[in-house]
């Protein structure tokens, strides 16, 4: 293992595509890694039903992942749904805000986490913080930006009086990047295990399973993973790779 590989790391683990896929990132990079969710009254309460079942299907699958992914936290965030309604908190119809700003924007939602989050790493002994933001697919939301995540590091490590790495593996990635990187860290089978177990749908609907998983298809949340999938089967099939 080189140096780098014996940090140990915490995820941001909601059971969606990017942190599944931020999941797999670390276990293939880091010597011991760990989990954390956050139910914060969000309306795709089936994301939360998913982290178990990744967990437990990345163990199967990949045995050299298991032995080092470790505990597990699901933390009561509700705080957030009590500070003003959000498209993701309540049964409001998608649209943009006077600021600018879709009305999915829960503020404060990252920053909450990431402090979260940094307090568990300092009872584990932690010293990664990995998410999946992206401020490439970030839909305008403030606190996926790279600069609000540096800063956030900057003042996190401080808090805690120990240096804390905030990692965000897709950053500068699209939706069609993420699922090729996907590919990459764990072939076709971990492209499955994404497509059929993680969660983003909005709507919380898991009814039909499309080529690009479950999902309502009309929300923000589908047609942003829709469109990423069919864009990464053009580059995966013209690259000369064989169809999934």
């Amino acid at each position: 293992m080189t140096a780098r590989s014996q940090r140990r790391a915490l995820v941001l683990f909601s059971g969606g595509q990017d942190s599944a896929t931020c999941l797999a990132w670390a276990l293939q990079r880091y010597s011991q890694v760990e989990t954390i969710g956050f139910d914060y009254g969000q309306r795709n309460r089936a994301e939360l039903d998913c982290r178990r079942v990744i967990r437990q299907n990345l163990s199967e699958q990949y045995p050299h992942w298991a032995a080092r992914l470790g505990e597990d936290r699901l933390l009561d965030a509700g705080v957030l749904s009590q500070l003003g309604a959000t498209a993701m908190t309540d049964e409001l119809d998608f649209a943009m805000q006077a600021d600018g700003l879709p009305n999915t924007f829960v503020p404060g939602l990252n920053l909450l986490f990431f402090t979260l989050a940094a307090a568990q790493a300092y009872r584990r002994g932690l010293d990664v913080l990995v998410g999946g933001m992206s401020q490439t697919d970030y839909s305008g939301y403030p606190d996926c930006r790279e600069n609000t995540l540096t800063a956030l590091q900057t003042a996190l490590s401080l808090g805690i009086d120990r240096p804390l790495l905030l990692e965000t593996p897709l950053m500068w990635l699209d939706k069609a990047d993420t699922w090729e990187l996907a590919r990459q860290l764990g072939g076709d089978a971990l492209v499955e295990l994404i497509r059929k177990d993680t969660h983003t749908c909005y709507l919380n609907q898991r009814t039909d399973l499309h080529p690009w998983g479950y999902g309502c298809g009309q929300c923000p949340a589908c047609r942003l993973r829709a469109n990423g999938h069919r864009e990464w089967l053009v580059r995966h099939q013209g690259a000369g790779a064989t169809p999934i």
